[in-house]
Formats: C-alpha cells, structure tokens, sequence
C-alpha cells in the first residue's frame, strides 16, 4: 500500500514525538508471525503502557534523527517492530523478552537506551531494571534503615535494664 506525503509526514512526526519522550526502544523482527500473535503483543503493551509501532526503515530514520535513539540508524533492516518505553525504561524489554519466549519467529534486532546502542544479549539486563514502584520501595527502606538504627540504639539501654531487672525478678522468684 503506497503513503501519501501527508501520511509519511503524519507518521514520521508521531513516531518522532514517542521518541523523544521514550525511555528505551527495542526493535524485533516480526515475520512469520500471525495477526492474532501481533493482536496478542499489542494488547499487552497497550496494559503496560508501551507504544508498539511497525513503520517502514526509512520514515523510521527520519523519526529517529534528532532524539537519543538516532544511534539505531545502523540497525534498520528488514522488516521491524518498534517497541518505545514511555514510563520505565525496562517496560519493553520486558514485554518483548516474555514474547520472544512465546513466540519463537519474533526475532530481537536491536534496543537503545539512554542514547547507547545495546548489544541484544544485554536485553535481560534492561528488563531487570527494577519497576519505578519497586525503585521508589528501595529508595524508601534504605532512606528509612538510618532512622530506624537510631531509633533501636536509644532505646537499647532502657531494654536492658528492663532485661536485667526481669532476670533478677526471675531469679529471686526461683530461690524462694
């Protein structure tokens, strides 16, 4: 099916607004697959609030030029899916690493993050970066953990006399 100009350009422009917004990328080669198995992986991107778009290589070079992802120039080649992290950066790793596993003609080509071109066998990397739920959980035990230490240090001194008073009660209470 031929675009028209105003169509490349419309999708050009909203490709490239995503990127500029993205988090991470991730591009798969997806031939092979049925349309049912493409429903499946944009409906589950659509629950984890991830942008899946499929666009021919050269209106995908020019929505990438300027953005942290113009490092995929190289890497456009054959047909591709592009998978845009909006609000994780580990959100389309792992979205693509649990549909690879399913589906086994759904071949990883490339990903970018933060402005880097990373090497495929370093996907599991990117989709183990923990969730912004689970970042924010970690900053708050260890912000937490110092205060907390205070907290058992003062009031150590007092629990042990406490002990200390009880033991003799105890003691006194056995020999009579």
């Amino acid at each position: 099916m031929t675009l028209r100009l105003a169509d490349k350009q419309a999708i050009v422009t909203e490709v490239g607004e995503v990127a500029r917004k993205a988090l991470s990328v991730v591009t798969a080669e997806y031939r092979g697959l049925s349309v049912e198995e493409m429903n499946q992986l944009r409906a589950e991107a659509r629950r984890v609030d991830v942008y899946v778009r499929v666009i021919r290589n050269t209106l995908a070079r020019r929505a990438l030029e300027g953005t942290n992802f113009s490092c995929l120039q190289d890497t456009l080649v054959g047909p591709l899916l592009f998978v845009f992290s909006q609000r994780e950066p580990s959100a389309a790793a792992r979205l693509v690493r649990a549909f690879s596993k399913q589906n086994e003609k759904f071949l990883i080509k490339a990903l970018a993050f933060d402005g880097q071109l990373l090497a495929v066998n370093e996907l599991d990397k990117l989709a183990d970066l923990p969730t912004r739920e689970e970042a924010l959980a970690t900053l708050m035990v260890v912000m937490k953990a110092p205060i907390t230490n205070l907290v058992r240090t003062l009031a150590e001194p007092c629990a042990k006399l406490v002990r200390t008073i009880a033991a003799l009660r105890d003691k006194h209470q056995t020999e009579s």
